[in-house]
């Protein structure tokens, strides 16, 4: 057996230190103070690698991402906190433990040990890291560009128009015109899906998980409008509140970004993807097991740019066909939800696509642009922000931007592969914490 305590200061070490590097905050409520590190909801106290004064000095800077980064904080936090040191013995111990929760332990300390190459590279103090690296280490498969051929010919069909680009784009342009979400009612509109999507999750999810899981709360989620956010919508997972017994309330805020043009159908599969049964309630069925005592600690920091995030991110676009008890887009009951839910697989695939085109093609973010809006059907909004402050980031846009796609197709051909009451609990981690490669194993 491990030693737990030892175990737990490792893993905290290694998130937290890559995550100050890059200037987050774990215990920022918002997604716009928070990176790498996406959760702190156990009651450990926080390591050193957070609380020692070199790191909100790192913080405050911005980290080795800034615009200018502030190196002399870089390097006085590298001298108190060895984070390298934390991710090879993370990986040292996952290897020495075996196992799924080892397999877990040694995929996320080599997708760290990345993050942390990236760092020496723009410090230039390393070589630059190869694309296929990058993707590798947070998908567990090589680059490749998008293929929206299939997307792009359902879409014409019940659209009613041929699949060529411009007559497809603006019938696209002219659906989601007439059903663009109101900015004002977002919050009504979101808490009535809520309640619908949740109704289903208690339908078609729920059963296929272990009673202990019933009752917990899946979609306590406070909302937030936030402005020139790079993300349509942030879930943040709190999950710090308690009752008076000591049991957890599993909190969670949601942002949504104040510009966002998005139509009601596309905004139904965003609900489901940020909240029920979608992140938040990946969160908080995560925190409940951790509670009960069936996860170790790294269940409690979920991390993104990761193998683990790929696979909640997976999980979470599929998340509006789980919750109609379904596996294809064909099979949604309404034609406007399976044209939103074919435009918001195509903004993944677009995600990917602007990964590829600007690290593995190096073209300039207006052609990027354009060819998202073209060729995905992305909005002027998103084609903006995927090209440029996603896409050309040195880290999310190498990593983070193709776990979407790698996800989504992985929980897809899981979905398709294995029953419902298999593949549901592996999942939402009921027979161990394990990302989208080492799900293989519980299945």
């Amino acid at each position: 057996m491990p030693d737990e305590t030892q175990l737990a200061r490792t893993v905290a070490t290694a998130i937290l230190g890559i995550d100050t590097l890059w200037g987050g905050d774990v215990m920022n409520p918002s997604g716009t103070g928070r990176y790498i590190a996406d959760s702190w909801f156990s009651d450990e106290p926080l390591p050193e690698a957070y609380t020692h004064p070199a790191a909100a000095r790192l913080r405050e800077s911005g980290g080795v991402a800034a615009r200018s980064p502030d190196q002399a904080a870089i390097d006085a936090y590298l001298a108190a906190v060895d984070v390298p040191g934390a991710i090879d013995e993370t990986i040292g111990q996952g290897r020495a433990l075996g196992g799924v929760r080892g397999a877990f332990l040694v995929g996320q300390g080599e997708s760290l040990r990345v993050v942390w190459e990236l760092v020496e590279e723009l410090r230039g103090r390393g070589p630059k890291v190869p694309y296929e690296r990058c993707v590798v280490a947070s998908t567990g498969r090589s680059p490749e560009p998008s293929r929206p051929d299939r997307k792009r010919q359902l879409l014409a069909e019940l659209l009613r128009v041929p699949a060529e680009p411009e007559r497809l784009l603006a019938a696209v342009d002219a659906w989601r015109g007439e059903r663009l979400v109101p900015r004002k009612a977002i919050e009504l509109l979101a808490r009535g899906f809520i309640a619908q999507l949740d109704e289903g999750a208690r339908r078609h999810v729920v059963p296929h998980l272990p009673a202990s899981l019933h009752a917990i709360p899946r979609a306590n989620v406070a909302f937030l409008p936030i402005e020139n956010a790079p993300f349509s919508g942030s879930m943040n997972y709190v999950g710090r509140a308690r009752d008076r017994d000591g049991s957890p309330r599993y909190e969670a805020t949601y942002e949504i970004n104040a510009a966002l043009e998005i139509s009601i159908p596309e905004f139904v599969d965003l609900v489901a993807h940020e909240v029920v049964p979608g992140h938040a309630t990946n969160f908080a069925l995560a925190q409940a097991l951790y509670v009960q005592g069936k996860l170790g600690f790294e269940g409690t920091v979920l991390t993104m740019n990761t193998r683990g995030a790929a696979l909640s991110e997976g999980l979470a676009n599929n998340a509006i066909l789980m919750a109609f008890g379904v596996k294809e887009v064909e099979e949604l009951p309404d034609p406007d939800l399976r044209i939103g839910m074919l435009l918001a697989l195509l903004q993944d695939d677009a995600k990917n696509q602007a990964s590829w085109l600007t690290w593995e093609e190096g073209r300039p973010q207006d052609e990027v642009a354009r060819v998202l809006r073209s060729d995905y059907l992305c909005s002027e909004e998103r084609a903006g922000k995927l090209s440029g402050a996603w896409g050309r980031h040195p880290l999310n846009g190498r990593m983070y931007l193709p776990c979407y796609r790698a996800g989504t197709e992985k929980v897809a051909e899981l979905r398709r592969r294995h029953p419902p009451e298999k593949v549901i609990p592996a999942l939402y981690q009921v027979f161990g914490l394990v990302d989208v490669v080492t799900i293989d194993r519980v299945l």
